[in-house]
């Protein structure tokens, strides 16, 4: 599935390491996607609400099915969060920009999961559909 795809079939992003902090990428990035349309759900132990959606301190703690677990956080914690993903039947591991793990990118591909690794969610989303075009 190319990441034009992934864009168009789930609307539901995870965002793990996203911050209150405007000044952050996942900040930033996150809010962009909101105002595309898609729903945004912050994954960080250390905010209580970011983007005025409540925020959960792991991915096990999201309600409902995961569609896009979308990866702020640095590329050593990346495999623990992919096994949380593939545990809790998520459909795409997408890692952003500077986030890399090879091995973890194989064993979410094994569980059958769709793998983005080194692109940014909104570069990918503005280059398909235009700046904060809802898909």
């Amino acid at each position: 599935m190319t990441t034009k795809e992934i864009l168009q079939k789930y609307k539901k992003i995870a965002v793990v390491g996203l911050s209150s902090d405007p000044g952050r990428a996942s900040h930033g990035v996150s809010k962009y996607m909101q105002n595309a349309g898609y729903e945004i759900t912050p994954v960080n132990p250390n905010e209580v609400q970011v983007l005025g959606v409540k925020a959960y301190a792991s991915l096990e703690e999201v309600p409902g099915p995961l569609e896009i677990v979308d990866i702020f956080r640095r590329s050593e914690f990346v495999p623990d969060i992919v096994e949380d993903a593939i545990r809790l039947k998520a459909k795409v591991i997408w890692m952003q920009l500077g986030v890399v793990h090879e091995a973890a990118a194989e064993r979410a591909r094994a569980a059958g999961l769709e793998v983005v690794m080194d692109l940014c969610i909104l570069q990918e989303h503005m280059k398909f559909f235009g700046f904060g075009t809802k898909v």
